[in-house]
This record gives C-alpha cells, sequence and structure tokens, in this order.
C-alpha cells in the first residue's frame, strides 16, 4: 500500500506541503493583525485601493476625459458623487482611474528600487573594504539631497513623462535601501552560521542569498512598504509642480493641481483627490506598523 492508502501526509517540498505551509503562515500572520487593528485596517486600505487600480476602468461609472456638457463644477450628488470639475468631469471617475498610474508608477518605481538596493546593499556590506568606502560616499552625496529637489533635478534634465517619474524613484530610493540593507549585513555577516557556510567552501552568491538574505528579508519588508508610501507622495508631488505625468491624465497630483484654482467655488474638485492621496499614504503607513510587528522588526531608523 501506498503512503496515500496509510494517510500519510503529503511529503515535504511537495505541492500540497507547501500550500499547507504558506496557509498556517497566513493565518498566522492574520492572528497578529486581528491583536491590532489599526494595522489590519492599513491593510484592507492597500488592498482596496489595489483593487480599485486594477479594476478602475471597468468599475468607474463614466470616462475619466468625456464632459457632461452643461455641468460644470456640480456639487456632488447620487448621478455625480464626487460632483464635476471646471471641464464638466466627473470627479469620481477620475479619481478612480487615477489611482492606476499613481499606484503603478510608484509601486513598480519602489520594487525596482528595493531589488536593486537590495543587492547593492548585500554585496557591499558583506564585501567592505574600498568599495564599500567608494559607494557609500557616493550614495551619501545623494542623501544630502532632499528627495523632492533630486527628483526635479532628475526630470528637469531628462523631461517630464511617465517613464521620468518612474526613473526619479529608483534613483531616489536605491542609495536609501542600499543603506538600510547594509546596515543588517555587517551584523549578520559575523553570525557563525555564515562564517560555516564559508567553512563548508559555499559560493558567494550562496552566501548573500541563502545564508545572509533571511536575516534581511524582516526589515526589508518593511522598509519597502514605507518607500511605496513615499514614493505615492513623490508622484502626487510632480503631478502637482506638472513635471510628472502630464494632462490630460486623471493624475490624482494633477487634479490637486488644477482644483487649487476652484477650491472657494467647487471644494469637491480639491478635497476628493486630495482625500485619495492622503487614505491611501495613512493605510501603507499602518499596513507597515503591521508588518514590523508581524516580523519583530527593531526600530529602522536605529539601523541607520
Amino acid at each position: 500500500m501506498t503512503d496515500t492508502q496509510h494517510g500519510a501526509g503529503p511529503t515535504p517540498g511537495s505541492f500540497p506541503s507547501l500550500l499547507k505551509k504558506f496557509g498556517a503562515r497566513l493565518r498566522r500572520s492574520f492572528a497578529v493583525l486581528r491583536k491590532n487593528p489599526m494595522a489590519l485596517l492599513g491593510t484592507l486600505i492597500v488592498f482596496m485601493f489595489l483593487l480599485i487600480a486594477i479594476a478602475g476602468p471597468w468599475i468607474a461609472p463614466y470616462s475619466a476625459f468625456d464632459p457632461f456638457p452643461g455641468q460644470k463644477q456640480q456639487p456632488p450628488s447620487m448621478e455625480h458623487p464626487f460632483g464635476t470639475d471646471n471641464l464638466s468631469r466627473d470627479v469620481f471617475s477620475r479619481v478612480i482611474i487615477g489611482s492606476r498610474d499613481l499606484i503603478a508608477l510608484a509601486g513598480l518605481g519602489t520594487l525596482l528600487a528595493v531589488s536593486m538596493g537590495t543587492t547593492l546593499g548585500l554585496a557591499i556590506g558583506y564585501q567592505g573594504g574600498w568599495i564599500d568606502a567608494i559607494l557609500m560616499r557616493v550614495f551619501d552625496s545623494l542623501l544630502a539631497l532632499p528627495a523632492t529637489l533630486l527628483a526635479l533635478l532628475l526630470v528637469g534634465s531628462v523631461g517630464a513623462s511617465r517613464e521620468s517619474v518612474f526613473l526619479v524613484i529608483v534613483v531616489v530610493y536605491i542609495p536609501i535601501v542600499t543603506r538600510v540593507v547594509r546596515s543588517v549585513v555587517l551584523d549578520v555577516k559575523t553570525k557563525s552560521f555564515v562564517e560555516a557556510a564559508k567553512m563548508r567552501g559555499e559560493k558567494y552568491l550562496y552566501i548573500l542569498f541563502r545564508e545572509i538574505m533571511p536575516s534581511v528579508l524582516p526589515t526589508l519588508v518593511v522598509e519597502a512598504s514605507l518607500r511605496f508610501a513615499y514614493a505615492i507622495f513623490l508622484v502626487a508631488s510632480l503631478g502637482f509642480l506638472g513635471i510628472g505625468v502630464q494632462p490630460p491624465s486623471p493624475d490624482w497630483g494633477l487634479q490637486v493641481a488644477v482644483a487649487r484654482n476652484y477650491w472657494s467655488t467647487a471644494w469637491w474638485m480639491l478635497f476628493f483627490p486630495c482625500a485619495a492621496i492622503a487614505t491611501l499614504v495613512v493605510g501603507v503607513n499602518l499596513m507597515s506598523d503591521g508588518l514590523k510587528q508581524l516580523f519583530q522588526v527593531p526600530d529602522l531608523q536605529e539601523q541607520r
């Protein structure tokens, strides 16, 4: 008779075994979040916005670009829950559809910045020596400039577009992620399990990604969520200044820039895009606190 006939569980490493392990971790994570209602709320907010960004064009009641003749700057109503703007367009639809550009740019830019920063941080922290000294001084010079100022310089050099905003996020956040990862690696590389891997003759990449990376991952997850929150602000700020995503895109920052000229007569044009930005950023920060508790990560400021 086979093991299955005897009622044995799935073999280690098999898909059912991995699925069972993932389910157990998910249940433990949810149990931790339940003890922190604000973190759970933040996680739900983030997932709600992700769903809106993915399904935006299908759930928005109207087009983000087509005007409604004769309905210029109409206040919120059953037909237009967020009112209409100065060009008679539905603000509710523009907020929903505009979430896609902002979340996609901030999310993909953060993902690439975290990936590259992690790789550099692992290599620099483990290698040390003159490579560490030179690259850290280069990154220090970049970090000496405020993120918004550095973004303005980069966008001014390459021109205003979606691609330039994406590039800005990557360039601005790679040094920050690199420093955070490097600080963890400097502590972990002296541990006994890393020394044991060296004595076994393990390869360089094996030591970095199989021995050191698991210790870096908890801090990295929290740092990535924080970078995502700051990236949202950065994308919205560049749109507000008119040097990010260009009209007629329903970018939230662009909507705020236009609406500031009409805040006294059409407050809803300004309020709802601002509320969307604030809600998403607060949600990401609350989720980050939950992740920090989940992984029991020490304060990031102490690691810097």
